[in-house]
């Protein structure tokens, strides 16, 4: 039998917390609101009531579940049809609350039904065939190594946790640990299940008191979590699954990992020590100005400072600490102590070297203005799908003005496919083009698809004054089963999925640049290429926390939408001709199992042979007008003396703020044999040409050659 004496004969300095009394104490002076909610969670969970609404819960919930609060519970316990409920359910994230509660408040009460429901769990929970797919599936096993191993620590003193609790819950903690280990293959290393079960193996392997095994576990862990970090973890950081709530979720663990690795004296391959660095750089380089991570695949609206912060203090890094808060935040000091909370408290912070940066692994790139709070932000994504957990998103944008959202991807809603999963998967719930209401990425369920779109990831160049970047892909390539019919030509419908070619026997080739002129100006070109006809759908979603006008064409002006939200305001003319442009209404979920209405344009043209649609965006301030005059002008062979048609090349004037700019947009190669671009007076050699007015009208900044 394992005696509590037994058990907790190592002592804190191995494990998270080194102070809980000191911690409760720095909480109740930094973090009331925190410590309120954590108390009132827990006395829910007291009583029966579930709630998930930490900061960090994977799946949220809105609704409470309710048990008899003298009665049992069900773990097995599905509300409707998300067995979602059942995982985090299982996953006991409220022991945790209870164990702060404790320390918090000094009541002996949490401690009582933190005993009761453990006890619960292991004496009516046991581990079959049917029970692996619900309460004992994998994931919430390594889940669970780290919940149970925190939440036991906290209640190490109390006289609720006797010896036969211990030994209960220690034999439950070697079944969860050989299972784990039964339960790897190849499929964990690419995997964010693989990282989180094994990071819960090395958390338990920790507190075994046997040394024998916990040497076996916690090697066993690191071997596969080597793997994991080389396979898993690209070049520029990203988690391979195009999905920052992953990512981080991934980063967390590795965190995790690496905190108890350095307190025990375990060695960790540098690989590992590297890809975790990586990855806390990715966060600084994709985090809002409000430190949240954007919506991108399977996302929901999270802070992500706290994980930051954690790699900040990990690897003493001030720059790291410029994406992070100014003292650990209320989890963290739980998880790295007192100790740390203090070291991180004097660290200074360093402001990156970089402001916009380009992850080209991952196919995504981030046009910054500034670290500051009310900075710009463009995001384009052309990379891989990333699986399951991404999105149909290929040559999304997402847009943040004066630190604020006014272009925004779907977030996930739901994991259940007719709970509506297809309507935030499909590419009309990102800002991206389709050809003839039909998709370039095929969903077959909520996580696998039947057609997949290979991108192909284009130059970017930063300068101090303009930015660029490009990337088109291949969905509309492939011949038969190109693509699955969608949406109609005006954008509305949800998809069949039945296959179908792209509108015809020849296909189409999408490519989208975009150019910044900072601070305020974007400029979008979506190019496609074919000798067809075909209907082509832009997508443009808005943030639901403004309002979105339109203005039809009239007296020769463009097309033009305006988007106004608290702080900022967007203006968007959409310059190719015979376009239609529509208002629609889409949904937004920043939660799981929570969505909101909100404003969507779809500009849709029909054209044969190759087809621009081209748009402006002038960013600023509500309630700040800025004239700004934009006009299409001709492009010409500065020594052949012709005009280009529009399918070779496409200009623009563009006045503001007393600056006039003019941009050259070449489609294809114009040049030949020896020639020069010229448009209103400007002249250049280059693909992508931008002219401040002001000062030059030769050479120019040319973007792309």
């Amino acid at each position: 039998m394992m005696t509590k004496q037994e058990f907790f004969s190592r002592s804190n300095e191995h494990f998270f917390m080194d102070n809980p009394a000191a911690i409760a104490a720095y909480c109740r002076e930094h973090f009331p609101e925190e410590c309120a909610h954590i108390i009132r969670v827990a006395d829910e969970v007291s009583r029966n009531y579930f709630l998930f609404d930490l900061s960090h819960d994977m799946e949220r919930t809105w609704e409470p579940v309710m048990f008899d609060p003298d009665g049992e519970v069900d773990w097995e316990y599905v509300p409707g049809n998300d067995p979602e409920f059942t995982f985090q359910f299982n996953r006991h994230r409220f022991f945790i609350c209870l164990g702060q509660a404790y320390w918090l408040t000094g009541d002996e009460t949490y401690a009582k039904h933190f005993v009761r429901l453990l006890m619960s769990w292991i004496d009516n929970v046991k581990k079959t065939p049917e029970t692996e797919k619900t309460t004992w599936r994998i994931l919430e096993v390594g889940i669970r190594g780290e919940n149970w191993v925190k939440a036991m620590r906290y209640f190490k003193d109390s006289p609720q946790v006797t010896d036969q609790v211990v030994d209960a819950f220690y034999q439950c903690l070697v079944q969860h640990g050989e299972y784990i280990i039964q339960m790897h293959s190849p499929y964990r290393y690419m995997s964010n299940w693989g990282v989180i079960e094994n990071h819960g193996l090395f958390e338990i392997g920790i507190v075994m008191p046997d040394e024998e095994l916990r040497n076996r576990y916690t090697q066993v862990a690191l071997e596969h979590l080597e793997v994991e970090a080389r396979m898993q973890i690209q070049g520029d950081g990203i988690q391979w699954e195009q999905s920052p709530l992953y990512h981080n979720e991934v980063l967390h663990c590795y965190e995790d990992v690496l905190t108890l690795a350095d307190r025990n004296d375990i060695p960790v391959p540098d690989s590992i020590r590297d890809a975790v660095r990586r990855m806390a750089y990715g966060n600084l380089a994709w985090m809002k100005p409000d430190g949240k991570q954007f919506l991108m695949g399977d996302s929901d609206d999270m802070d992500i400072r706290d994980y930051t912060s954690v790699a900040a203090c990990l690897y003493r890094d001030p720059v790291l600490k410029t994406g992070g808060y100014p003292i650990l935040d209320f989890e963290s000091v739980w998880d790295l102590g007192i100790a740390s909370a203090k070291i991180y408290e004097t660290m200074e912070a360093q402001e990156p070297d970089f402001t916009s940066a380009a992850l080209t692994d991952s196919g995504n790139y981030y046009m910054r203005s500034s670290w500051e709070k009310d900075a710009n932000l463009l995001h384009f994504h052309c990379g891989t799908m990333g699986a399951g957990h991404g999105h149909s998103d290929k040559l999304h944008v997402d847009l943040v003005i004066g630190g604020e959202d006014v272009l925004t991807d779907s977030g996930r809603y739901t994991y259940v496919v007719d709970g509506g999963r297809f309507e935030f998967k499909d590419p009309p719930a990102h800002n991206t083009v389709t050809v003839d209401g039909k998709f370039f990425t095929v969903n077959q369920d909520s996580w696998e698809c039947s057609k997949l779109c290979q991108p192909v990831k284009g130059q970017h160049k930063f300068t101090d004054r303009y930015e660029f970047v490009q990337g088109g892909h291949l969905g509309y390539l492939m011949g038969e089963g190109s693509a699955c019919d969608g949406a109609d030509a005006g954008g509305n419908g949800a998809g069949t999925g039945d296959g179908g070619e792209a509108g015809s026997s020849d296909g189409v080739f999408v490519n989208r640049k975009v150019i910044h002129i900072k601070p305020d100006l974007y400029i979008i070109a979506d190019e496609m290429y074919t000798r067809e006809t075909h209907s082509y759908q832009q997508y443009w979603n808005f943030s639901e926390r403004g309002k979105v006008t339109v203005s039809s064409e009239e007296n020769g002006n463009a097309p033009k939408a305006v988007f106004t939200g608290e702080r900022s305001e967007a203006a968007f003319y959409f310059l190719s001709p015979d376009c239609n442009v529509e208002l629609q209404e889409s949904k937004i979920a920043r939660d799981y199992n929570r969505y909101e209405q909100r404003s969507r344009i779809c500009v849709s043209r029909s054209h044969g042979g190759f087809t621009s649609l081209i748009t402006v965006i002038q960013s600023g301030k509500a309630g700040v007008s800025i004239p700004c005059e934009i006009q299409k002008i001709p492009v010409n062979s500065a020594l052949k003396q012709i005009q280009y048609p529009p399918e070779m090349a496409e200009a623009l004037k563009i006045r503001y703020q007393d600056q006039e700019y003019v941009v050259i947009i070449c489609h294809q190669e114009v040049n030949s044999p020896t020639d020069l671009e010229e448009a209103d007076g400007c002249m250049g050699f280059g693909n992508v040409i931008v002219f401040h007015k002001n000062e030059e009208d030769k050479v120019g900044t040319v973007l792309q050659y």
